[in-house]
């Protein structure tokens, strides 16, 4: 198996050394910044005998080296600075990402892609559009980071190793994202039955706000050690058609009677992408905020260059 990612900045990077550790694929690892791959993937193969593990990985500014590549992380973009919100990210990263898409087309037309760039969920539907793809094998990463994050949060406040919680969050990678307390469970008790409503209300709003206060804290860039993880964890599930549930952004042809836009659901994964998106039993009031969620989304895709 081949796993090119495109971009090596500090998710892309990352997310090459934990995907490299786990065995799953060679790597090409691509950037357009003169040297920038080929001095990452130096620096990961001489990590190979301190980690007594083999793997191949090769960086290079050559973006004809994706070609044949059975999965493409795309990781390539500006991150967002302090204060910027992910939809103000749009045209320039759109304008980077459709040359990366052409050259998918073109190179690895039978690619699974996945999106990491934001704004993630208009990203995702840019370069699906781009691509022509089929749908399932276009999506992105981001509710796997926000679910992630979530489950966190509520281990700290329950003292419970993040293990024991199954989390749920749904809709837009960005502030109208929805995690579920009432479909969030610890040990198959459910969220709602362990804290006040006031404090999982608290939590809500720290997940939504977590990349945001991760972005002020670091000053310049953003968050890469948990988004790495969440891509690594996406790519196992395909590389070894493991067949899991994971939430991605996915393009809705009519599920949660939503057409035509990505947005984040929980996915069946395998070897060929997207095997069924899971349509969650939601109560009137989520269905509501799911809508919102969408129609933010939809509002913003009236700005893209298609």
């Amino acid at each position: 198996m081949k796993i090119a990612i495109i971009g090596a900045g500090n998710v892309g990077s990352t997310s090459a050394m934990r995907i490299a550790e786990s065995g799953l694929a060679d790597i090409v690892l691509v950037d357009i910044a003169e040297g920038l791959a080929k001095a990452k993937a130096l620096d990961m193969q001489d990590a190979q005998a301190a980690l007594s593990s083999n793997y191949r990985i090769e960086g290079t500014q050559d973006i004809t080296t994706i070609r044949s590549s059975d999965i493409v992380v795309i990781t390539a973009g500006l991150v967002r600075k302090p204060g910027m919100t992910r939809e103000e990210l749009l045209n320039k990263n759109a304008a980077i990402l459709k040359e990366i898409c052409l050259n998918i087309k073109k190179l690895a037309a039978d690619a699974i892609v996945l999106v990491v760039t934001n704004p993630l969920d208009l990203m995702v539907y840019f370069v699906l559009k781009t691509c022509g793809f089929n749908s399932n094998k276009v999506f992105g990463m981001g509710p796997s980071l926000d679910a992630a994050r979530f489950a966190h949060l509520i281990s700290e406040e329950l003292h419970i190793p993040v293990t024991d919680i199954q989390a749920c969050v749904i809709g837009s990678h960005g502030e109208s994202m929805l995690p579920l307390p009432r479909l969030t469970t610890i040990k198959g008790a459910k969220l709602t039955e362990l804290l006040s409503e006031e404090k999982i209300s608290s939590l809500v709003k720290r997940t939504v706000n977590r990349g945001a206060e991760i972005v002020s804290l670091l000053g310049s860039g953003s968050a890469y050690f948990a988004p790495s993880a969440a891509i690594a964890a996406i790519v196992r599930n395909i590389a070894k058609d493991q067949k899991q549930t994971l939430p991605v952004c996915a393009y809705l042809s009519g599920e949660y009677g939503i057409k035509d836009i990505c947005l984040g659901v929980p996915c069946i994964l395998g070897r060929n992408g997207i095997k069924k998106i899971i349509q969650l039993d939601l109560t009137q009031a989520e269905k509501e905020k799911l809508a919102a969620s969408a129609e933010s989304i939809r509002q913003s895709l009236k700005q893209l260059p298609l």
